[in-house]
């Protein structure tokens, strides 16, 4: 999959340090992978939760959501926002 925008990731891990490993190992997973339907996403993630057309992770132990929308065809994964989770 081709994640857009790694950017997003790396401005939200500026301001949240401990935001850093968990977000750079969601998309080396991420990058690599293979998704073709949810059913693969919740393979990998368990937690994911799939709200219509966005998915979201917990990331960091449920600190923070990182919400995408996966585009499955184009192999695509548009990031939407990454917060915390309140």
């Amino acid at each position: 999959m081709h994640v857009i925008s790694k950017h997003t990731l790396q401005e939200f891990w500026k301001k949240h340090p401990d935001a850093e490993i968990p977000l750079a190992a969601w998309f080396k997973v991420a990058d690599q992978a293979q998704w073709q339907s949810p059913t693969d996403v919740r393979n990998v993630y368990r937690t994911a939760d799939f709200v219509g057309r966005l998915t979201v992770f917990n990331i960091g132990g449920n600190k923070y959501r990182l919400i995408v929308r996966i585009a499955y065809e184009a192999r695509r994964i548009y990031v939407r926002s990454v917060g915390l989770d309140i």
